[in-house]
């Protein structure tokens, strides 16, 4: 189940500048690099628990095209079914020192309200459900024609606290998930176009329901994980082990990035006046970048 810091945290003030449409069959908001700038790649963004139209998740689309040059995508996989945005206030009641009256009073029904919100998300928004979803998604994007003029459409994915699960899903590259790319220049055998994985490249900062070691063990495509060392979703042992098996025990192409004193959610619903808060996001912002400059370019 989900932590208090998965639906804790602030809404930004910063007013999106991208455009919503539907692709393949999904709402999806487009974040695009500045005009006359062709796009680097292509990035789908898979968001925390408050869904593809919270403010702050496409706020940072539009800080990845802007600064990365990029082509970002924010599908919304949840269907509609995102926690909303008042949940914050309602978790910031329940964890706020309070006099003793309002504690047994209204704090009991605080809670009460909050499972009664949380817990329907989480059945309807669950990996079994959701997890074919992006993956047909992902497939449908690799096997169409790119959205943009390139003669090799290079894919990278970022995920969220919920979306961080599925970026290590789509960086296990599960073979029956691999598909022939769209106009594939690349052939083998006798004529046909050699299959590949959906994504080249994946980001996650503060990942949920992380299976360690299995999910890490799992990891194949380059797999960037950025985490602070007090995230109520993964004890320190479990960062530890991560990174030792990402960075050393597979020897591939894969990183973890420990930020001391960073908690859950610290990348997208970070207090914007707590200073501390604003560097370590900034921290994770860079590292994403500099992965999909790395992978994607």
């Amino acid at each position: 189940m989900a932590c208090v810091d998965c639906f804790s945290g602030h809404v930004h003030t910063a007013t999106p500048t991208g455009r919503s449409e539907t692709i393949h069959g999904i709402p999806t908001y487009v974040a695009e690099p500045d005009a006359g700038s062709p796009p680097k790649g292509l990035v789908i963004v898979i968001s925390d628990a408050f869904g593809w139209s919270f403010s702050n998740i496409r706020v940072l689309a539009d800080e990845y095209a802007k600064k990365g040059g990029l082509l970002v995508y924010v599908p919304d996989f949840m269907m509609g079914i995102a926690m909303p945005v008042d949940s914050m206030e309602t978790m910031a009641a329940i964890t706020a020192p309070a006099p003793w009256t309002t504690t047994l009073l209204y704090k009991p029904v605080w809670v009460f309200r909050a499972i009664m919100t949380a817990v329907p998300w989480w059945i309807k928004t669950r990996i079994s459900v959701c997890q074919p979803r992006i993956f047909s998604y992902l497939s449908s994007i690799r096997t169409s024609a790119p959205p943009f003029e390139t003669a090799k459409l290079k894919i990278g994915v970022a995920g969220f606290c919920w979306g961080g699960k599925h970026a290590f899903l789509l960086a296990a590259d599960p073979s029956g998930s691999r598909v022939a790319r769209y106009t594939s220049s690349s052939r083998s055998g006798e004529g046909q176009a050699a299959i590949e994985p959906l994504i080249d490249c994946a980001f996650t900062a503060h990942p949920s329901f992380i299976d360690v070691p299995k999910d890490c063990e799992n990891a194949s495509v380059p797999l960037s994980v950025t985490v602070g060392d007090v995230d109520m979703m993964m004890k320190r042992e479990q960062i530890v082990t991560m990174k030792e098996i990402l960075e050393v025990k597979k020897r591939g192409d894969h990183e973890v990035v420990v930020i001391p004193g960073a908690t859950h959610g610290f990348a997208v619903r970070l207090d914007p006046k707590d200073e501390f808060m604003v560097g370590c996001a900034d921290k994770a912002e860079t590292q994403a970048l500099a992965w999909f400059e790395k992978h994607l370019s």
